[in-house]
């Protein structure tokens, strides 16, 4: 007879405590190694583009990076009512994790298009429909951070940025359908689920890898820093007494 799959055992702050040591060195390698490949077929392998030259390359960065921004925030508005509905003590915690890397990839989508739009458009800034919405990601990804971090009571800060991540992700489809909703200075999708890839196999290459090596990169550090709420918030657990208790025998024994 087959055993029973427990699907909540990573639930418990212990089990995930020990599967976040196991995975992050691994997902932080493979990130650097991704992107390394990345990097050296967008910046140096990938053709130049007919019509924007060797500026068309920030894509490779910039594409990726407004990819996660918007996937980190969607990931936070599913821990929040995970949160909200079963009472985790999981949840509050992934949503803490995730909010600093999103905030990273926000502003890197923000840098790299004002990198693009100075030679496309002329300007580093303007107040387009895409770059608006995801300037306002950015907002929400500070207010929750910053909201959380001003409440003491961990239950009660917990709560108070899951209503921000849930009313947020409202923002989301709204960066991603904008091109397609009004008249924008920014262009359209060069990768769809719907339509083929407009631009060569070399490029789509280059930039699946940095789209892969940016997910690895979320896991590694969001499994390092959840190592630390963990730590934070479970101090005062049996469990993590024994664990300090069994790491300090280990580093006494050599071992």
């Amino acid at each position: 007879m087959a055993s029973r799959i427990h699907w909540f055992y990573y639930a418990a702050p212990q089990n995930f405590f020990d599967l976040c040591a196991k995975c992050w060195p691994w997902c932080a390698v493979l990130a650097a190694a991704l992107a390394l490949m990345g990097l050296w077929l967008g910046l140096g392998v990938a053709p130049i583009d007919a019509q924007q030259g060797e500026g068309y390359r920030i894509i490779f960065v910039h594409v990726p990076a407004s990819w996660m921004s918007m996937v980190i925030y969607l990931a936070m508005g599913f821990w929040s009512v995970m949160g909200l509905t079963f009472k985790t003590r999981l949840s509050g915690m992934m949503t803490q994790a995730l909010a600093p890397t999103g905030a990273i990839f926000a502003v890197l989508s923000l840098w790299t298009g004002a990198l693009w739009g100075k030679p496309m458009w002329g300007t580093w800034w303007v107040w387009d429909a895409r770059l608006t919405s995801e300037l306002i990601l950015l907002f929400l990804y500070v207010g929750f951070m910053a909201l959380t971090s001003a409440i003491d009571d961990v239950k009660r800060a917990d709560r108070a940025g899951a209503v921000i991540a849930i009313v947020g992700c409202i923002n989301v489809p709204v960066i991603y359908f904008s091109v397609k909703w009004w008249n924008t200075l920014h262009q359209g999708a060069s990768v769809s689920i719907t339509q083929s890839p407009s631009m060569a196999r070399l490029m789509l290459l280059a930039m699946m890898l940095m789209a892969i090596a940016f997910w690895l990169y979320t896991f590694a550090i969001v499994f390092y820093r959840m190592r630390t709420l963990i730590l934070q918030r479970e101090r005062e657990s049996h469990w993590l007494k024994l664990w300090f208790e069994k790491h300090q025998t280990l580093q006494r024994s050599g071992v």
